[in-house]
């Protein structure tokens, strides 16, 4: 374990035991375990971390994304500045991760790194998901200074023809010197964060590339390599992405002739009481899986958070997945539990 392991799980703990913040995740524990039985708390607790998207828009046009695979034109929308600092004042005694991303590249918001060291000032754990592809190197620079805690990169292939098979509009060479940069600015800053993982998306395209993707992940000097199974949303049929590695395969061929999510799927989701999501537009959504704002609690333009949050409509939702989860659809494709 290296040096930045050890101060990346520093900031964790830093972040998240706080006497307040343990009230709350013990609270929102206790109500989680109690709805099994039907037992409905009135307790107002808030998440322990949110989901913020600093922008709805897209540089890539990755076939499995929904932001990437939009056929008409939308005008990118990016988040109020003043609300993200207003929802951070709302949940600071006890929140303790703060996610900069949902469907949007982050770093088309040019105003990034101001959210970024805006939460960390609040002592709050940071973290954001990019293709890199914006990540110059005076970016990097910014995003060391902003005190990002983990900065995940998505790199699906070790040359510029496996990459493009799915990072569509992306060009290698970008990423891995959007990489180089951090490193070289982390080093520079003498600073140990952000926590660099490299994020690699299995895939019919790509699989064949996973060993020589751990020897790039060592020569660049990342912390970490993920190797992530992939969400697919034409699955029941197969899927030309579908990976041969099971591992890695999300999905499996079954007696019906169909695939099925490999998981089981209880009637239960601890993330509708441990997190949320806010959309650029301020929408409050009860998880990273609605990514059409079909289930909207609230709107931030409109009602603190805590309103949104605890309201009937969120309630009446939990209690719905606690019923039947898979009558909704995107929860039937959906590994979490």
């Amino acid at each position: 374990m290296t040096f930045n392991h050890l101060h990346y799980i520093f900031r964790v703990l830093k972040t998240g035991f706080t006497p307040r913040k343990i009230l709350n995740a013990v609270k929102l524990a206790v109500s989680y375990q109690l709805s099994f039985f039907g037992i409905k708390t009135r307790w107002k607790y808030l998440p322990w971390f949110i989901s913020i998207e600093p922008v709805n828009g897209c540089n890539l046009h990755c076939p499995e994304c929904p932001v990437g695979i939009r056929t008409e034109r939308i005008e990118a929308v990016n988040i109020d500045e003043k609300m993200v600092y207003h929802l951070i004042d709302e949940l600071e005694p006890t929140l303790s991760h703060v996610i900069f991303y949902f469907q949007g590249e982050p770093f088309m918001n040019r105003n990034f790194t101001n959210l970024v060291r805006y939460a960390h000032n609040k002592n709050l754990l940071t973290s954001t998901s990019t293709n890199a592809q914006l990540l110059t190197d005076e970016t990097a620079r910014k995003v060391v200074e902003s005190g990002l805690d983990r900065l995940i990169v998505s790199i699906d292939g070790v040359t510029q023809e496996t990459y493009e098979a799915y990072r569509t509009g992306g060009q290698l060479k970008k990423a891995l010197q959007a990489v180089e940069n951090m490193i070289k600015w982390r080093n520079k800053l003498k600073s140990r964060s952000p926590f660099i993982e490299i994020q690699f998306l299995v895939l019919k395209t790509n699989e064949h590339e996973m060993e020589a993707m751990k020897l790039l992940t060592k020569k660049l000097k990342a912390d970490k390599l993920t190797f992530k199974s992939a969400q697919l949303y034409d699955f029941v049929n197969g899927n030309s992405l579908l990976p041969d590695n099971k591992r890695y395969a999300r999905y499996e061929l079954r007696p019906d002739g169909k695939y099925h999510l490999k998981n089981s799927q209880p009637n239960r989701c601890k993330r509708l009481w441990s997190g949320s999501v806010l959309t650029s537009r301020g929408d409050i959504l009860p998880c990273c899986y609605d990514k059409d704002s079909s289930f909207v609690f609230g709107n931030l333009n409109e009602k603190p958070f805590g309103e949104c949050f605890n309201s009937y409509k969120a309630a009446e939702f939990r209690k719905k997945i606690l019923h039947n989860r898979k009558q909704f659809e995107m929860c039937r494709n959906c590994k979490e539990k």
